[in-house]
């Protein structure tokens, strides 16, 4: 086997039981536990795994970034306090951060909204030989949107156009979207973090009591909260219209930080690895500047 390939395989294993077949109808939380650790004892086990991981994104990264023909999306999706920034921050830690681009959408500007609801997430997707990361994404328009319809009255669609069959529509728009993402080289690498009920109000609980991480808390949290059973409705119904074979979605287990970190670096260098980047081979003409140059600098060493 060549080098790294056991743990690529390794972090295979891992990932493998996340992803949602294309064409399963899912209901989460029921059918992915968010307290699953994939066999690991705990944090000590999974960190030699996650190291390793990290350094073949690292390695990785660089010869995407050299070839620059592909391009990585990471969809992130989650509640709140599922630790999306924290992944992020974790994951990314050893890549060069001039070819990794993180972008969070919040509530849309104005100029956003009198344009389509795809038209924002394409002015941010990744370069060739890039990294996009998206902090919450495009699934929003499909997840918080149909929780607070209120939100679509203000997208300033036609009255004829906001019928019942919109969220089937959209569906069926953000699959040929990510089709045609795929099908220009554009690697998509979709996760939601499942966080149960329970963890995520100890999280919450402990934004409120550590003075280090109540800027991290907003009231409007727990308000959403009565919703839970209205978001799990139409996560699960995303995940079973919009798990494709050109963008599978993987179901991340997220009450065990440690986990959902080791997770999702498995899933970018089981990403990368299927890309397979290599370092561009210079021509004749560039070898032989890269000669002359080499004697050039040789000879001032005289």
């Amino acid at each position: 086997m060549g080098d790294g390939d056991e743990e690529r395989e390794a972090l295979r294993r891992i990932i493998r039981p996340l992803r949602v077949r294309p064409g399963r109808k899912v209901w989460v939380p029921d059918d992915f536990d968010p307290r699953d650790t994939g066999g690991l004892s705990g944090r000590e086990e999974a960190e030699p795994h996650l190291q390793q991981g990290l350094e073949l994104l690292a390695r990785y990264q660089d010869r995407l970034s050299a070839q620059a023909t592909h391009g990585v999306l990471l969809v992130l999706q989650a509640l709140d306090a599922a630790g999306k920034d924290g992944t992020i921050k974790h994951v990314m830690s050893g890549l060069n951060p001039s070819f990794v681009r993180v972008s969070s959408f919040k509530v849309p500007s104005t100029e956003e909204l009198m344009h389509t609801y795809l038209w924002r997430y394409s002015n941010r997707l990744p370069d060739r030989g890039c990294i996009g990361i998206f902090n919450r994404s495009h699934y929003e328009e499909v997840l918080v949107v149909r929780v607070h319809p209120e939100l679509l009255q203000r997208q300033r669609l036609p009255v004829d156009l906001m019928g019942p069959d919109i969220w089937e529509r959209r569906f069926r728009e953000i699959n040929d979207w990510e089709r045609h993402l795929t099908d220009n080289g554009i690697r998509l690498v979709k996760v939601f973090l499942n966080i149960s009920r329970e963890e995520q109000r100890r999280r919450f609980l402990e934004r409120i009591d550590d003075p280090r991480k109540n800027w991290k808390f907003s009231a409007a949290d727990v308000r959403e909260r009565r919703w839970w059973d209205d978001y799990m409705r139409a996560y699960s119904d995303a995940l079973s219209h919009t798990s494709t074979r050109w963008g599978p979605w993987h179901v991340v287990p997220a009450d065990h930080k440690w986990f959902t970190r080791l997770c999702v670096a498995a899933l970018m260098v089981d990403a990368l690895v299927d890309i397979d980047p290599q370092y561009p081979q210079p021509s004749e003409e560039e070898r032989r500047a890269l000669a002359e140059a080499r004697a050039e600098l040789e000879a001032e060493a005289g």
